[in-house]
């Protein structure tokens, strides 16, 4: 059950002051100030806002303008509401991500915080040699393009062959050549939502989809689920309520909490998706790393279902380049996009990722990483079995569920004292509803398994611990 750090803080007599300006209504103006007083500390993290009617009360406004106003500033990610408890400050996922998931090195600690691909003699060798043919040979194909194109014909071709292998039949013109996985479901969502409309996920997804609800100006909302995602029912559910336009979802390895998606269960995301006419995303970054075969969205649902993948959590940290395939009818409005943004996707990267495809590098690649997955995650299970409450032995993280007696929040600061950095829940709570929470530990990157085993006896002997009576980590 989640927790909050302390108790939630009360708005004491929060009243704030609408200054009025010509031609701005006050639920722009409430708005407004909610944020600001959210950005400058005047209302911190958990406080708990008035309710509707006391403070539509206090202003003198309507109830209505109010309730625009916190559902404005909830979808733009400063308030949560929560069924039969109210309306609180949330932490912004921008603050999440500077806090606990950037990929920095802090001198002395272990950091657990973030999903990378694991990093080894194989892959700096595979690199160095790879960066010696291009050096050696001639360039131009793909030095000279300077066009805005949805990719090279060659690099597409590549594709091809990548997707294959997971289960993607695709035209070459289906396939946008992007720069990563986030680039891909950054275009492949503003091609089919528009602002105020309805997005549908986990509701404990990745963070990126969370923050795109912030920059694009849709409604997120998160759906419960269980071992293998979404529960069909609860998306057949969402769906009949006619204002869903997309469902973005993370098939394979869920991140945070390492689920699969069954063939089985695909079939019946599909199924819904289909009766009800609704875009269904697959954030699939994590894919490759299954050695099952599952069926894709687009195809089961060609006119409907959007693919996403890139090679850094799979084959190299470092190559940022990633394959989307759309519907066929949404190639042109996609590489519109693509074209605006980013113009296209960097021709000397995705030659790198297509050389490797062809010649068997990314494979082999791939197949040290499942090794090390697999390895790690048996570390994982020795010395944290009792608190593993989410994990996949191909999975580059695990989801730890928190010991009744800390806070997530009290853990985080407390493993951060022992050069330990995690995270916990908040960055990838979908939309108002918050399901259980837990903490997320990272596998990847560079550390050796003695490393990785030492950092996880310290969480399992803080997790043992007792709490401080007196955290002085909460004083501001």
């Amino acid at each position: 059950m989640y927790r909050h750090d302390s108790e939630d803080q009360d708005n004491g007599a929060w009243k704030p002051v609408l200054q009025h300006r010509k031609g701005v209504t006050k639920h722009k103006l409430l708005t407004d100030k909610i944020i600001a007083d959210i950005d400058d500390g005047i209302l911190p993290v958990h406080t708990q806002m008035p309710t509707h009617r006391d403070l539509a009360h206090s202003l003198g406004i309507s109830v209505q303008t109010v309730s625009l106003s916190y559902k404005e500033a909830e979808r733009r990610g400063y308030l949560r509401g929560e069924v039969g408890r109210g309306t609180f400050v949330r932490s912004r996922v921008t603050e999440r991500a500077d806090s606990f998931m950037l990929d920095r090195d802090p001198s002395g600690s272990a950091d657990l915080s973030i999903i990378r691909a694991v990093y080894t003699e194989a892959h700096e060798r595979s690199a160095r040699e790879l960066m010696q043919a291009l050096a050696e040979s001639d360039n131009s194909s793909f030095m000279r393009p300077c066009r805005p194109i949805a990719g090279l014909d060659a690099h597409r071709a590549a594709a091809q062959v990548w997707l294959s292998g997971l289960s993607v039949k695709a035209d070459a013109d289906r396939i946008l050549i992007t720069n990563g996985a986030a680039h891909g479901l950054f275009l492949a969502v503003a091609s089919v939502v528009r602002p105020g409309e309805v997005v549908l996920t986990e509701n404990l997804t990745d963070h990126g989809i969370i923050g795109l609800a912030n920059v694009l100006g849709f409604t997120l909302r998160g759906l419960p689920t269980d071992h293998e995602g979404i529960l069909p029912d609860a998306f057949e559910a969402a769906c009949a309520v006619g204002d869903v336009s997309a469902l973005v979802i993370v098939s394979s390895l869920g991140n945070p909490t390492s689920h699969v998606m069954g063939a089985e269960r695909r079939r019946a995301i599909a199924d819904i998706a289909h009766r009800h006419g609704i875009f269904v995303i697959e954030d699939e970054v994590y894919k490759p790393m299954l050695r099952e075969a599952l069926p894709s969205m687009p195809d089961l649902i060609p006119e409907l279902g959007f693919f996403v993948t890139s090679f850094t959590k799979s084959v190299m940290t470092g190559l940022r380049i990633g394959y989307l395939v759309v519907p066929a009818h949404y190639s042109i409005r996609a590489a519109s996009i693509l074209r605006v943004t980013g113009w296209s996707a960097t021709n000397v990267v995705a030659e790198m990722a297509s050389r490797w495809v062809l010649d068997g590098t990314a494979q082999a690649l791939l197949a040290v990483q499942r090794g090390e997955a697999e390895a790690r995650q048996m570390i994982v299970s020795e010395v944290l079995a009792p608190f593993v409450a989410g994990s996949h032995p191909l999975s580059l993280c695990a989801w730890l569920s928190v010991p009744e007696r800390w806070t997530e929040e009290g853990l985080v600061r407390a493993l951060a004292r022992k050069g330990v950095a995690v995270t916990p829940s908040d960055p990838f709570v979908a939309g108002a509803e918050r399901p259980g929470g837990g903490i997320r530990i990272c596998l990847g990157g560079r550390l050796s398994h003695s490393a990785l085993r030492s950092a996880l006896e310290t969480v399992r002997g803080t997790f043992e611990q007792l709490p401080p009576v007196f955290d002085v980590g909460s004083i501001v």
